[in-house]
């Protein structure tokens, strides 16, 4: 990939992080008819520096949130060129609070009854799909997506 390439992605996983992040300002709003239960951005995952980042602020509420990273559970949907095995990992600044590879090896039932209630689509068991449920203090946050066998692909980011 050239560099003006590479600048490319780089501008667009910026403006995603920011739309992401204004997205999760919103779902704080008192009223709960007006709050966002779920949002998601769908994106070419590469590897390296091409990986998807995107980053949030919790505000001084703990909130508890579910996050998935979609790859194989897209084919129902058409997509083609899916992530085959994304991993995900949450970050606090620096430091890693939580990750997953095949989200039922997680909490599997909490993970379904969360992606009900979000009204996200079911994952099929046993996929490589990920996902996590976390609850969050007040801070700046990041989550990284990327091929747990180092393989670029479509995702879909869900928070």
């Amino acid at each position: 990939m050239c560099s003006s390439d590479l600048l490319k992605v780089m501008k667009l996983l910026q403006r995603l992080s920011v739309f992401v992040a204004a997205l999760l300002a919103l779902a704080t709003l008192p009223d709960a008819r007006s709050q966002i239960i779920n949002t998601s951005v769908r994106v070419q995952v590469g590897t390296g520096s091409n990986i998807l980042i995107t980053g949030f602020v919790i505000g001084s509420t703990p909130k508890t949130l579910l996050f998935r990273a979609v790859g194989p559970g897209l084919a129902q949907f058409g997509v083609p060129g899916t992530l085959v095995d994304p991993t995900m990992t949450l970050y606090s600044r620096q430091t890693a609070v939580a990750s997953n590879d095949n989200w039922s090896s997680g909490d599997a039932a909490a993970i379904t009854q969360a992606s009900l209630s979000a009204g996200a689509f079911g994952l099929t068991a046993g996929s490589k799909d990920a996902a996590l449920i976390a609850t969050l203090q007040q801070g700046d946050y990041t989550v990284q997506i990327s091929g747990a066998d180092g393989g670029s692909g479509v995702a879909l980011f869900e928070a």
